[in-house]
């Protein structure tokens, strides 16, 4: 994370103690940007902890790391005792088609001229691809700084817990609190993660 940006967060007197709490934390673009977003559909509604270990037995199923001809050729009993539900194969077998299909376009180089909202209509198009996942997949996979996931329950709760004592507030609130971030509402969603976490 640069100066610059520490130094905008840290203008939010609260977030300042985030970023002294948990060190530099970095929004960099996945090396693999279909991978990532094959995380993301298994992370769906999932604990942390029973996402990676799905998440693993998944690439273990592969045999490597995911990409859309072995999704695609993966047996799908074996994916199901992997733990994937049949709706999630299902899933993440229509995003292989589309970054097959789509040769490249829905990865950084051809996403590169689209603004946030942009990606997130085109991602959406593909079956289960909702707005959470579209949104985790600008900031895991295309690395965008300025992105705050509020379909993102922990992101919620981490705002309400840091800023509100674990009261509930709304997303406009919320919205309004993140103001003070941008454009680099990515970390701040980061260092709310970090505490709601820790």
């Amino acid at each position: 994370m640069e100066d610059r940006i520490a130094a905008t967060l840290r203008e939010d007197p609260t977030m300042a103690t985030l970023v002294d709490r948990h060190g530099r934390l970095a929004i960099e673009p996945a090396d693999d940007e279909f991978a990532r977003l094959c995380t993301s559909i298994v992370n769906q509604q999932l604990s942390t902890a029973s996402a990676a270990a799905i998440h693993e037995r998944f690439v273990g199923v592969l045999g490597g790391d995911p990409t859309s001809d072995r999704v695609l050729s993966a047996d799908e009993v074996a994916l199901r005792e992997a733990g994937l539900s049949r709706t999630k194969v299902e899933y993440l077998r229509s995003a292989a088609e589309a970054f097959r299909d789509g040769d490249g376009d829905l990865a950084r180089e051809g996403l590169a001229g689209h603004d946030d909202d942009a990606v997130v209509d085109r991602l959406t198009e593909i079956r289960g691809v909702g707005e959470w996942t579209a949104r985790m997949y600008l900031i895991f996979a295309l690395g965008r700084e300025d992105v705050l996931p509020l379909g993102d329950l922990a992101v919620r709760k981490g705002i309400e817990q840091v800023y509100n004592d674990g009261e509930e507030l709304t997303r406009d609130e919320m919205r309004e609190i993140a103001e003070s971030w941008r454009p680099y509402r990515s970390y701040g969603t980061r260092y709310i993660w970090a505490e709601y976490e820790s």
